[in-house]
């Protein structure tokens, strides 16, 4: 159902690959409410998602863009605000890589240049987005900035190896970038911080689908999937929460808040 929240509204949306990702179920219930934007991803990513099919079931321009390339991101601030016809209302900033997770590398036997590169687009790149957006004074007032992240931040998942370290990271730019541009431009800044999530990046993560059925029995609602985190940004967009900022809100069935549940102690109790 279609409540109209985000009629006249623009933005970007970074990260939609394809239809398993949380930034593509965003894109879809973005355009639903009423919302026009442009999507981006790196080229590299492009090529191995299907994003022209997303763009044009909602209407959408592809603007190309390297996340850790200040001058991309430069450029496509540019042209989203050309080609929208106005200042920038949402931004969703959806975008996390690992080179150790992909190369199977132990977290305590890291290669320190793929650690640099994963820190840079997973969470240095929200940053420069944010710088580009404020520098350029792209964001209208009121505006709403959002990033997904993941409880590894705050509690130990062995196997997510470095991207803890990174959504860490991601998560204190939000707020103190989120400071500032709510002091002086009247700008939200948000991270989302979602259950384990079937989606082409997550699945890369060893022992995932354990993540998932864990997370699942220790909820009380159930693991959110990627509709209902895509629900949730939308909320986020919105006017109805103008006032949220600076926080990081779990989307998690409860999981944040567990200690344990009775469907995981049954599976200790003989």
């Amino acid at each position: 159902m279609a409540y109209n929240l985000l009629k006249g509204k623009r933005g970007i949306i970074f990260g939609a690959l394809d239809e398993n990702s949380i930034a593509w179920k965003t894109a879809e219930r973005v355009h639903e409410e009423g919302g026009t934007f442009v999507l981006t991803n790196a080229p590299i990513a492009m090529r191995m998602g299907s994003i022209n099919q997303l763009a044009e079931k909602t209407g959408s321009q592809i603007i190309p863009a390297d996340a850790t390339s200040v001058q991309d991101l430069e450029n496509l601030v540019d042209k989203a605000v050309e080609i929208l016809g106005g200042k920038i209302d949402f931004v969703l900033h959806s975008i996390g890589m690992s080179v150790n997770v992909r190369k199977g590398n132990h977290y305590t036997d890291m290669n320190y240049e793929y650690t640099h590169k994963g820190w840079d687009v997973s969470a240095v790149s929200f940053h420069k987005v944010m710088q580009v957006l404020y520098k350029k004074d792209a964001m209208s007032e009121w505006g709403s900035i959002v990033a997904l992240t993941y409880m590894a931040a705050q509690r130990v998942f062995p196997d997510y190896n470095d991207m803890a370290d990174n959504k860490a990271y991601l998560e204190s730019i939000a707020r103190s970038f989120g400071y500032f541009f709510g002091k002086e431009k009247k700008v939200r800044v948000n991270t989302i911080s979602q259950s384990p999530t079937p989606t082409t990046a997550g699945q890369g993560v060893k022992g995932f689908d354990g993540f998932i059925a864990y997370a699942d029995k220790m909820s009380p609602l159930g693991n959110a999937s990627a509709m209902d985190c895509a629900n949730y940004t939308v909320a986020m967009f919105s006017d109805l929460t103008k006032r949220v900022t600076l926080q990081n809100l779990y989307n998690d069935g409860g999981f944040s808040n567990m200690g344990v549940s009775a469907e995981v102690m049954e599976t200790f109790v003989k």
